[in-house]
């Protein structure tokens, strides 16, 4: 049973992990889209309006994939973790329900004319077609955050005769404490991905001396974009969900910054390694009162150690949980300096002609989507052993009668499937950066 538990886990974080690279930059570039089409109206720009529809065109084909393998964890609910689905179905159910009736149809009616009614209709009519959209596909992470967020935070139940949890208030679901900076977190991390893309690719085009007056402003719209988003993703958004997980989930702050005892004044680990068998940070390099003052607000207050509660509680994989949150940390803090290096240089006019500075925004093309996979981890790992916190553990929420084979001959399809379905996403968007957007009367910079 365990191994069955095992691949059960692996096979969901594989699909899932491989799927959310698709959504985040499908929720970020709605933003920046309609962002260059609200630009191109007002100041009546051709090459705003031509730089939307070329990132339209990636939007759509994201999109596509974002569909495609969305549905398969869908079925997993089904197949892999029928007992979870049988006990939260009622809560799970009905907001899955929602992200696909009211959120995934709306954005799914207006995609079309999106990509194809700019020539047939109005410019403000194409732009509300581009903001229903973005609507939409922000509904969607709505929907499944809500879900996510009583996972770790369950709210608004009753438990019944069969130990099913049963939705008792509509109201408390969607005011869940957890819910609104958690939201508003992975929103705003989405709009970095699709900045660090637009500027990146922005990037290429001037380091490659083609489609300079697109490159520009792709650099533009992504520094200016990415520097803003890259600072609300640490503050106040990632600075308020950290103090939910203090609140709520005491235990995983612990095991997330590596805290083996209790302090006062408790500072915050840069660098280390978590010895678990001595049950100590090494070789670490930390700052004294930093965790006390951004938990609690005094530089005295006392942060409890994993030592405080018992083994059962503690997350199962501390170590992973620890490295996960220092990745999205400390990527998210060079996102930070980086996009603010390069907004200086913007305002300097200097931006650019620093050949090295370009590289580097092109090279940083991949790193929010490790940030956010992190982030995830850092999520997921941090509520085990639980499916629903402190009410459901994983182990009793699979599917008993699905052996470990079974499980491992489907995931090894899915990573054959999923290779070629992201070489063949690769390759078409290759070819969509390659042909560039459309040039004519482009002279605006």
């Amino acid at each position: 049973m365990e191994d069955a538990i095992f691949y059960d886990r692996l096979q969901f974080a594989f699909t899932i992990t491989f799927h959310y690279l698709f959504p985040q930059l499908t929720m970020g570039l709605s933003f920046l889209i309609v962002l260059l089409k609200s630009i191109a109206i007002v100041k009546k720009s051709e090459i705003h309006n031509l730089a939307a529809r070329f990132w339209i065109k990636i939007f759509a084909i994201n999109f596509v994939m974002g569909i495609v393998t969305g549905i398969p964890m869908e079925f997993q609910f089904g197949t892999n973790w029928a007992k979870f689905s049988e006990l939260t179905g009622s809560i799970v159910g009905q907001t899955l329900a929602m992200e696909g009736i009211f959120s995934f149809f709306l954005e799914s009616a207006f995609i079309g004319i999106m990509l194809f009614g700019e020539k047939k209709m109005r410019p403000k009519i194409h732009l509300l077609s581009c903001f229903l959209v973005f609507v939409g596909s922000w509904l969607s992470g709505f929907f499944i955050l809500v879900t996510h967020a009583w996972m770790q935070h369950p709210v608004g139940h009753e438990v019944g005769e069969n130990g099913e949890f049963i939705l008792t208030s509509f109201s408390a679901l969607f005011a869940n404490p957890w819910l609104f900076w958690e939201y508003l977190h992975t929103m705003i991390a989405a709009v970095v991905t699709a900045s660090f893309v637009v500027a990146g690719i922005g990037a290429f085009y001037l380091l490659s001396g083609v489609k300079h007056e697109f490159g520009k402003l792709f650099l533009k719209v992504g520094v200016i974009a990415g520097f803003i988003s890259s600072f609300l993703v640490a503050f106040p958004t990632g600075d308020q969900q950290a103090k939910n997980v203090a609140e709520m989930q005491p235990a995983t702050l612990a095991a997330m910054e590596g805290l083996f005892e209790t302090q006062e004044g408790a500072g915050i680990v840069l660098i280390g390694q978590p010895n678990m068998e001595q049950k100590r940070i090494d070789n670490p390099i930390h700052v004294p009162y930093i965790l006390s003052l951004i938990t609690y607000k005094r530089f005295d207050a006392e942060v409890k150690g994993m030592n405080e509660y018992p083994e059962s509680e503690l997350p199962t994989n501390i170590p992973l949980l620890y490295y996960s949150f220092h990745i999205m940390v400390g990527l998210g803090t060079l996102f930070i300096a980086l996009m603010l290096l390069a907004l200086v240089q913007l305002y300097r006019k200097k931006l650019f002609d620093q050949k090295w500075l370009l590289w580097a925004l092109m090279a940083a093309i991949p790193f929010p989507y490790i940030a956010t996979t992190a982030g995830w981890m850092t999520a997921e790992l941090g509520r085990q052993p639980w499916l629903v916190y402190k009410l459901l553990r994983t182990v009793d929420g699979a599917s008993p009668s699905v052996s470990a084979g079974n499980t491992l001959f489907t995931l090894m399809g899915f990573v054959g499937l999923y290779f070629l379905l992201g070489t063949l996403f690769l390759f078409l968007v290759g070819r969509i950066i390659k042909e560039g957007p459309e040039e004519k009367m482009v002279a605006e910079s």
